[in-house]
């Protein structure tokens, strides 16, 4: 599967709980925090829910 950068790139303040959970789960904390993770369904499903707080690139 193809490699993705996930950065956050907005506040989870103010946000409902299931997308402070999502946002944790994929590994992200604060602003600007990045992780690279495989593209799998589950992984762009997860992104898809929360795609307003996130930069997402291909590798």
């Amino acid at each position: 599967m193809t490699q993705i950068k996930i950065k956050l790139i907005k506040s989870v303040i103010d946000r409902p709980e299931r997308q402070k959970r999502t946002v944790k789960a994929l590994g992200l904390g604060k602003i600007g925090s990045e992780t690279e993770v495989e593209n799998t369904p589950q992984v762009a499903g997860m992104v898809a829910k929360v795609q307003h707080l996130l930069k997402v690139t291909e590798l």
